[in-house]
Protein backbone atom coordinates (compact mmCIF):
# COMPACT_ATOMS: atom_id res chain seq x y z
CA UNK A 1 0.00 0.00 0.00
CA UNK A 2 1.25 3.55 -1.03
CA UNK A 3 0.15 6.99 0.81
CA UNK A 4 1.22 10.04 -0.97
CA UNK A 5 0.42 13.28 1.14
CA UNK A 6 -0.87 16.33 -1.36
CA UNK A 7 -0.59 19.22 1.24
CA UNK A 8 -4.39 20.93 1.67
CA UNK A 9 -3.54 23.97 4.01
CA UNK A 10 -3.93 22.87 7.77
CA UNK A 11 -4.39 18.91 6.95
CA UNK A 12 -3.27 16.80 4.44
CA UNK A 13 -4.81 14.99 1.20
CA UNK A 14 -3.79 11.07 0.98
CA UNK A 15 -4.19 9.33 -2.52
CA UNK A 16 -4.18 5.46 -0.91
CA UNK A 17 -3.80 2.65 -3.07
CA UNK A 18 -5.74 -0.30 -2.18
CA UNK A 19 -4.25 -3.82 -1.58
CA UNK A 20 -5.87 -5.04 -4.85
CA UNK A 21 -5.01 -2.26 -7.20
CA UNK A 22 -5.03 -1.91 -10.77
CA UNK A 23 -2.49 1.16 -11.18
CA UNK A 24 -3.33 3.24 -14.33
CA UNK A 25 -1.20 6.61 -15.62
CA UNK A 26 -2.81 9.13 -17.78
CA UNK A 27 -0.83 11.92 -19.70
CA UNK A 28 -1.98 14.25 -22.59
CA UNK A 29 -1.38 16.66 -25.18
CA UNK A 30 2.43 16.30 -25.07
CA UNK A 31 2.49 18.58 -28.84
CA UNK A 32 3.90 20.99 -29.24
CA UNK A 33 4.28 23.79 -32.09
CA UNK A 34 2.32 22.59 -35.65
CA UNK A 35 4.44 20.12 -37.68
CA UNK A 36 7.36 19.85 -34.72
CA UNK A 37 9.50 16.57 -33.96
CA UNK A 38 10.75 18.29 -31.08
CA UNK A 39 8.99 17.02 -27.13
CA UNK A 40 9.12 19.17 -24.28
CA UNK A 41 11.89 17.38 -21.51
CA UNK A 42 8.74 17.90 -19.62
CA UNK A 43 7.49 14.66 -21.71
CA UNK A 44 10.75 12.66 -21.22
CA UNK A 45 10.79 13.33 -17.32
CA UNK A 46 7.12 12.52 -17.37
CA UNK A 47 7.20 9.48 -19.37
CA UNK A 48 10.52 8.17 -17.46
CA UNK A 49 8.72 8.82 -13.80
CA UNK A 50 5.95 6.81 -14.81
CA UNK A 51 8.10 3.81 -15.67
CA UNK A 52 9.90 4.10 -12.42
CA UNK A 53 5.81 3.67 -11.04
CA UNK A 54 5.51 0.26 -13.44
CA UNK A 55 1.70 0.86 -13.98
CA UNK A 56 -0.29 -1.76 -15.72
CA UNK A 57 -1.32 0.67 -17.91
CA UNK A 58 -0.86 3.97 -19.51
CA UNK A 59 -4.09 6.01 -21.05
CA UNK A 60 -3.34 9.17 -23.61
CA UNK A 61 -5.98 11.67 -23.98
CA UNK A 62 -5.25 12.56 -27.50
CA UNK A 63 -3.02 15.51 -28.96
CA UNK A 64 0.60 13.38 -28.90
CA UNK A 65 1.89 15.21 -32.13
CA UNK A 66 1.28 18.53 -33.92
CA UNK A 67 -1.39 18.55 -36.95
CA UNK A 68 -4.14 20.15 -37.83
CA UNK A 69 -2.40 22.76 -39.70
CA UNK A 70 -3.94 24.75 -42.77
CA UNK A 71 -2.57 24.75 -44.94
CA UNK A 72 -2.19 20.60 -43.86
CA UNK A 73 1.29 19.07 -43.19
CA UNK A 74 2.61 16.57 -45.90
CA UNK A 75 1.59 13.08 -45.29
CA UNK A 76 5.87 12.43 -44.61
CA UNK A 77 5.76 15.50 -42.31
CA UNK A 78 2.87 13.80 -40.45
CA UNK A 79 4.68 10.53 -40.09
CA UNK A 80 8.19 11.98 -39.40
CA UNK A 81 6.06 13.93 -35.64
CA UNK A 82 4.62 10.21 -34.97
CA UNK A 83 8.18 8.82 -35.50
CA UNK A 84 9.17 11.53 -32.91
CA UNK A 85 6.65 10.69 -30.67
CA UNK A 86 6.82 7.11 -30.62
CA UNK A 87 10.64 7.61 -29.67
CA UNK A 88 10.08 9.67 -26.59
CA UNK A 89 7.02 7.93 -25.22
CA UNK A 90 5.98 5.12 -26.91
CA UNK A 91 9.04 2.82 -27.34
CA UNK A 92 10.05 3.61 -23.51
CA UNK A 93 6.53 1.97 -22.48
CA UNK A 94 6.91 -0.44 -24.81
CA UNK A 95 10.26 -1.49 -23.96
CA UNK A 96 9.31 -1.80 -19.88
CA UNK A 97 6.34 -3.65 -20.78
CA UNK A 98 3.90 -1.50 -20.12
CA UNK A 99 0.42 -1.24 -22.24
CA UNK A 100 -0.65 2.39 -24.39
CA UNK A 101 -4.27 2.87 -25.15
CA UNK A 102 -4.73 5.85 -26.87
CA UNK A 103 -7.84 7.84 -27.58
CA UNK A 104 -7.45 10.23 -30.49
CA UNK A 105 -6.44 14.01 -30.47
CA UNK A 106 -7.93 16.98 -32.92
CA UNK A 107 -4.23 17.36 -33.44
CA UNK A 108 -3.68 13.61 -34.18
CA UNK A 109 -6.87 12.62 -36.18
CA UNK A 110 -9.38 15.17 -36.28
CA UNK A 111 -12.45 14.60 -38.07
CA UNK A 112 -12.79 17.53 -39.91
CA UNK A 113 -12.82 16.78 -43.71
CA UNK A 114 -9.76 18.60 -44.38
CA UNK A 115 -7.23 15.89 -41.99
CA UNK A 116 -8.70 12.82 -43.34
CA UNK A 117 -5.22 11.76 -44.36
CA UNK A 118 -3.77 12.77 -40.89
CA UNK A 119 -6.99 10.67 -39.34
CA UNK A 120 -5.92 8.17 -41.45
CA UNK A 121 -2.06 7.70 -40.65
CA UNK A 122 -3.31 7.93 -37.16
CA UNK A 123 -4.98 4.70 -37.45
CA UNK A 124 -2.26 3.04 -39.04
CA UNK A 125 -0.04 4.41 -36.55
CA UNK A 126 -1.90 2.90 -34.14
CA UNK A 127 -3.05 -0.10 -35.61
CA UNK A 128 0.33 -1.38 -35.82
CA UNK A 129 0.59 -0.71 -31.94
CA UNK A 130 -2.42 -2.73 -30.82
CA UNK A 131 -2.17 -2.59 -26.93
CA UNK A 132 -1.75 -6.37 -25.29
CA UNK A 133 -5.45 -6.29 -23.55
CA UNK A 134 -8.98 -7.89 -23.85
CA UNK A 135 -10.92 -5.85 -26.24
CA UNK A 136 -14.64 -6.31 -26.07
CA UNK A 137 -15.24 -4.03 -29.07
CA UNK A 138 -12.12 -3.04 -31.48
CA UNK A 139 -13.90 -2.76 -34.99
CA UNK A 140 -13.10 0.81 -35.04
CA UNK A 141 -9.94 0.65 -33.40
CA UNK A 142 -8.27 3.64 -32.35
CA UNK A 143 -11.21 5.37 -32.02
CA UNK A 144 -14.09 4.52 -30.67
CA UNK A 145 -13.39 0.98 -28.80
CA UNK A 146 -13.40 -0.57 -25.33
CA UNK A 147 -11.45 -2.80 -23.28
CA UNK A 148 -11.26 -4.89 -19.84
CA UNK A 149 -8.00 -5.24 -17.17
CA UNK A 150 -8.54 -6.87 -14.60
CA UNK A 151 -12.20 -6.55 -15.03
CA UNK A 152 -12.07 -2.71 -15.53
CA UNK A 153 -13.81 -1.62 -18.19
CA UNK A 154 -12.21 1.46 -20.58
CA UNK A 155 -14.14 2.71 -23.64
CA UNK A 156 -12.31 5.26 -25.74
CA UNK A 157 -14.51 7.82 -27.32
CA UNK A 158 -13.61 9.45 -30.62
CA UNK A 159 -14.29 13.25 -29.97
CA UNK A 160 -12.36 15.69 -32.22
CA UNK A 161 -14.52 17.71 -33.01
CA UNK A 162 -17.20 20.14 -30.87
CA UNK A 163 -20.67 19.23 -30.13
CA UNK A 164 -22.49 16.25 -29.40
CA UNK A 165 -21.65 12.66 -29.87
CA UNK A 166 -23.27 11.18 -32.83
CA UNK A 167 -26.37 8.74 -32.44
CA UNK A 168 -24.44 5.67 -33.42
CA UNK A 169 -21.82 6.36 -31.31
CA UNK A 170 -24.25 6.88 -28.34
CA UNK A 171 -25.50 3.43 -29.49
CA UNK A 172 -21.78 2.04 -29.55
CA UNK A 173 -21.41 3.55 -26.05
CA UNK A 174 -24.26 1.90 -24.52
CA UNK A 175 -23.06 -1.49 -26.28
CA UNK A 176 -19.64 -1.45 -25.28
CA UNK A 177 -20.62 -1.01 -21.28
CA UNK A 178 -22.89 -4.26 -21.27
CA UNK A 179 -21.90 -6.62 -19.26
CA UNK A 180 -18.82 -4.42 -17.45
CA UNK A 181 -17.73 -4.99 -13.95
CA UNK A 182 -18.05 -2.60 -11.14
CA UNK A 183 -15.32 0.15 -12.64
CA UNK A 184 -16.62 1.81 -15.83
CA UNK A 185 -14.26 5.03 -16.64
CA UNK A 186 -14.65 6.78 -20.71
CA UNK A 187 -11.95 8.65 -22.15
CA UNK A 188 -11.73 10.89 -24.65
CA UNK A 189 -9.91 14.22 -26.15
CA UNK A 190 -12.42 16.84 -25.86
CA UNK A 191 -14.49 16.89 -22.29
CA UNK A 192 -17.65 16.75 -21.76
CA UNK A 193 -17.72 20.00 -19.28
CA UNK A 194 -15.73 23.28 -19.45
CA UNK A 195 -12.37 23.29 -17.78
CA UNK A 196 -10.40 26.24 -18.96
CA UNK A 197 -10.48 29.59 -19.84
CA UNK A 198 -10.65 30.81 -23.62
CA UNK A 199 -11.46 26.93 -23.74
CA UNK A 200 -15.17 27.23 -22.56
CA UNK A 201 -17.04 26.59 -26.02
CA UNK A 202 -14.69 23.64 -26.86
CA UNK A 203 -16.60 21.12 -25.32
CA UNK A 204 -19.12 18.41 -25.84
CA UNK A 205 -21.49 19.65 -23.75
CA UNK A 206 -24.00 17.32 -24.46
CA UNK A 207 -26.92 16.41 -21.62
CA UNK A 208 -27.41 13.48 -22.71
CA UNK A 209 -24.25 11.75 -22.89
CA UNK A 210 -23.87 13.12 -19.06
CA UNK A 211 -27.57 11.35 -18.70
CA UNK A 212 -26.05 8.49 -20.56
CA UNK A 213 -23.25 8.28 -18.39
CA UNK A 214 -25.28 8.08 -15.24
CA UNK A 215 -27.86 5.52 -16.85
CA UNK A 216 -24.48 3.06 -18.13
CA UNK A 217 -23.09 3.16 -14.64
CA UNK A 218 -19.96 5.22 -15.46
CA UNK A 219 -18.01 6.48 -12.53
CA UNK A 220 -14.85 8.39 -14.53
CA UNK A 221 -14.42 10.23 -17.54
CA UNK A 222 -10.96 11.64 -18.66
CA UNK A 223 -10.41 14.08 -21.23
CA UNK A 224 -7.94 16.28 -22.29
CA UNK A 225 -7.65 19.61 -24.67
CA UNK A 226 -8.22 21.98 -22.18
CA UNK A 227 -4.48 21.67 -20.55
CA UNK A 228 -5.05 22.11 -16.65
CA UNK A 229 -6.19 19.01 -14.10
CA UNK A 230 -9.45 19.26 -12.05
CA UNK A 231 -10.92 16.43 -10.50
CA UNK A 232 -14.82 17.51 -11.07
CA UNK A 233 -18.05 15.68 -9.88
CA UNK A 234 -21.63 15.82 -11.35
CA UNK A 235 -24.73 13.76 -10.24
CA UNK A 236 -22.49 11.31 -9.12
CA UNK A 237 -19.57 11.04 -11.46
CA UNK A 238 -16.24 12.03 -11.52
CA UNK A 239 -14.84 13.74 -14.53
CA UNK A 240 -11.06 14.55 -14.41
CA UNK A 241 -9.84 17.07 -16.97
CA UNK A 242 -5.96 16.38 -17.52
CA UNK A 243 -2.56 18.58 -17.16
CA UNK A 244 -0.86 18.83 -20.83
CA UNK A 245 2.87 17.41 -20.47
CA UNK A 246 3.77 19.68 -23.95
CA UNK A 247 3.15 23.57 -24.52
CA UNK A 248 0.47 25.88 -23.26
CA UNK A 249 -0.42 24.86 -19.83
CA UNK A 250 -3.90 27.27 -19.57
CA UNK A 251 -5.79 28.80 -16.21
CA UNK A 252 -9.01 26.96 -14.94
CA UNK A 253 -12.13 28.90 -15.32
CA UNK A 254 -11.96 30.63 -11.98
CA UNK A 255 -8.43 30.67 -11.40
CA UNK A 256 -5.80 33.23 -11.99
CA UNK A 257 -2.72 31.24 -12.59
CA UNK A 258 -1.88 28.51 -15.04
CA UNK A 259 -2.20 25.14 -14.06
CA UNK A 260 0.80 22.59 -13.69
CA UNK A 261 2.02 20.05 -16.16
CA UNK A 262 1.51 16.74 -14.95
CA UNK A 263 -0.09 13.60 -15.03
CA UNK A 264 -2.82 11.82 -13.66
CA UNK A 265 -2.64 8.24 -11.41
CA UNK A 266 -4.96 6.24 -11.15
CA UNK A 267 -5.44 3.13 -8.68
CA UNK A 268 -8.76 0.88 -8.63
CA UNK A 269 -9.38 -1.34 -6.44
CA UNK A 270 -10.51 -4.23 -8.59
CA UNK A 271 -12.83 -6.27 -5.75
CA UNK A 272 -14.98 -3.32 -4.82
CA UNK A 273 -14.44 -0.95 -8.26
CA UNK A 274 -13.13 1.89 -5.97
CA UNK A 275 -11.20 4.38 -7.95
CA UNK A 276 -8.54 6.43 -6.15
CA UNK A 277 -6.90 9.84 -7.78
CA UNK A 278 -3.60 10.98 -7.18
CA UNK A 279 -1.81 14.02 -9.63
CA UNK A 280 1.97 13.88 -9.99
CA UNK A 281 3.21 17.44 -11.01
CA UNK A 282 6.17 18.85 -12.47
CA UNK A 283 9.49 19.10 -12.40
CA UNK A 284 10.28 16.32 -10.41
CA UNK A 285 6.11 14.70 -10.82
CA UNK A 286 6.49 13.67 -6.99
CA UNK A 287 5.77 17.23 -6.31
CA UNK A 288 3.34 17.38 -3.06
CA UNK A 289 0.45 19.51 -5.31
CA UNK A 290 -2.52 21.76 -2.73
CA UNK A 291 -5.43 20.72 -4.37
CA UNK A 292 -7.20 23.60 -2.31
CA UNK A 293 -5.45 25.89 -4.63
CA UNK A 294 -7.90 24.68 -7.68
CA UNK A 295 -11.19 26.34 -7.75
CA UNK A 296 -13.79 24.38 -5.46
CA UNK A 297 -16.35 24.38 -8.51
CA UNK A 298 -16.62 25.49 -11.75
CA UNK A 299 -20.09 26.15 -13.16
CA UNK A 300 -20.46 24.85 -16.80
CA UNK A 301 -23.39 23.82 -19.78
CA UNK A 302 -25.20 21.10 -16.87
CA UNK A 303 -24.70 23.09 -13.90
CA UNK A 304 -21.54 23.27 -11.65
CA UNK A 305 -18.66 20.63 -11.09
CA UNK A 306 -17.78 20.69 -7.21
CA UNK A 307 -14.08 19.29 -6.70
CA UNK A 308 -14.10 15.65 -6.03
CA UNK A 309 -12.56 16.50 -2.82
CA UNK A 310 -15.75 18.45 -1.82
CA UNK A 311 -18.27 16.18 -3.51
CA UNK A 312 -19.59 12.80 -1.91
CA UNK A 313 -19.30 10.46 -4.87
CA UNK A 314 -19.87 6.37 -4.16
CA UNK A 315 -16.75 5.25 -5.86
CA UNK A 316 -14.29 7.64 -6.77
CA UNK A 317 -12.28 9.20 -4.34
CA UNK A 318 -9.34 11.60 -2.77
CA UNK A 319 -8.68 10.23 0.84
CA UNK A 320 -8.83 12.46 3.48
CA UNK A 321 -6.68 11.72 6.43
CA UNK A 322 -5.79 14.42 9.47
Amino acid sequence: MRANPILAGAYALFFVSPAAALEVAVISDLNGSYGSTDYQAHVSDAVAAIVELEPDLVLVTGDMVAGQRTPVLAPDEVRAMWSAFHAAVTDPFAAAGIPVAVTPGNHDASAYEQFVAERAIYAQEWRERKPDVTFVADEDYPFFYAFDVEGVRFVSLDVTTVGPLSSGQMAELGSALDGAGDARIAFSHLPLWEFAQGRETEIIGDRDLAEAFGSLGVDLHLSGHHHSFYPGASEGIAYVSQACLGASPRRLVGATDRGPRGFTLLDIDVKTGDIFIDFRAAPDFATEFDITTLPPRIDGFKGSLIRVDLAELPSVHLETRE
